[in-house]
């Protein structure tokens, strides 16, 4: 077992009908409740679960719905995103928070960007990580054939049986490559880290479960009323910029759907951008979250960007 498991000690709490397993750190009622991605786990927090318990917050990580050891319901219709605000809802009035701040990547952004903009609970402040306004990605994926391309896999995904295969075969390689394939810099991806995620793929009814939120958002498409309504919630958008998944580009025109908004670019970084840049992104949460400027990467001195390259881009 990773010794984050023992680090983060986890406990169980009831949301929506279903039981999360959360993992936490710190204490008081300032909350920080992180939401992660495909195919990932509460363990793609375990570098920021302890700086923010560090910066005084109450740190909730749980596993999603259908993840880990959170219930993992087998119906399509139980990931439709209704269902996901309902389950981060349920979380948030159980951690009774004075301040929250509501942390999130890949998948675990998409339902908080939702979950702000509907204003489902108070949110204090937001930060995302790789994952555009919906507004955006629904825009990118009718209007850009490249975007369209990189999200092949999503339509794979729809395929029952053939996907859950492809995903659990060889020692559920696909699950692994994810992160491998993907990461510019591998160390950060060793084999005890990649074997959390196949242990947690490898659960009765985990990946059906897993697949099922790319199943649903096709199949239950969630209602775009309100779509354009400004969000006013303090946003720090962190995008690793060799994301393969997702392109950069998805990020621009945020500022016209998020009144207060900070956006920094982490170059020779992948869509696992907390994983992989684990300080940086820490420095830069840490900036914000206490009031200073948000450091670019090239400041920060660890992974990320030359100072040539920044500076071309501003």
């Amino acid at each position: 077992m990773h010794p984050a498991f023992t680090r983060f000690p986890a406990i169980d709490v009831p949301s929506n009908g279903l039981r999360f397993r959360v993992h936490t750190a710190g204490e008081g009622d300032r909350v920080a409740l992180l939401l992660h991605g495909f195919p990932e786990s509460w363990f793609s927090w375990r570098d920021q679960i302890p700086h923010l318990a560090r910066l005084g917050y109450r740190v909730w990580a749980p596993d999603l719905r259908g993840y880990g050891g959170t219930d993992k319901p087998q119906d399509v219709a139980a990931y439709r995103m209704e269902a996901l605000l309902d389950d981060v809802a349920g979380l948030v009035d159980a951690a009774k928070p004075r301040e929250l701040l509501l942390v999130a990547h890949d998948w675990g952004g998409m339902v908080a960007w939702e979950f702000v903009r509907r204003r489902v609970r108070p949110v204090d402040r937001f930060v995302a990580m790789n994952i555009p306004h919906p507004v955006l990605m629904r825009r990118a994926l009718r209007n850009n054939p490249r975007q369209l391309a990189r999200s092949w896999y999503m339509f794979l995904f729809q395929l029952p049986y053939v996907a859950e295969w492809y995903l659990a075969r060889s020692d559920y390689r696909a699950i692994k490559g994810a992160f491998v394939s993907m990461a510019i810099d591998r160390k950060r991806f060793p084999e005890e880290v990649l074997d959390v995620y196949r242990d947690s793929a490898a659960q009765p009814g985990a990946l059906r479960a897993m697949l099922n939120w790319y199943r649903a958002a096709l199949r239950h498409p969630s209602p775009a009323k309100g779509a354009q309504r400004v969000i006013d919630t303090p946003t720090l958008l962190l995008w690793g910029e060799e994301d393969a998944a997702l392109g950069k580009e998805l990020t621009f025109g945020t500022e016209d759907l998020v009144s207060d908004l900070t956006v920094r670019y982490i170059h020779e970084v992948s869509h696992w951008v907390q994983q992989e840049a684990p300080e940086t992104v820490n420095a830069m949460l840490e900036a914000w979250l206490t009031g200073r400027v948000v450091p670019q990467a090239w400041e920060i001195g660890g992974q990320g960007t030359s100072r040539v390259e920044a500076v071309a881009e501003e």
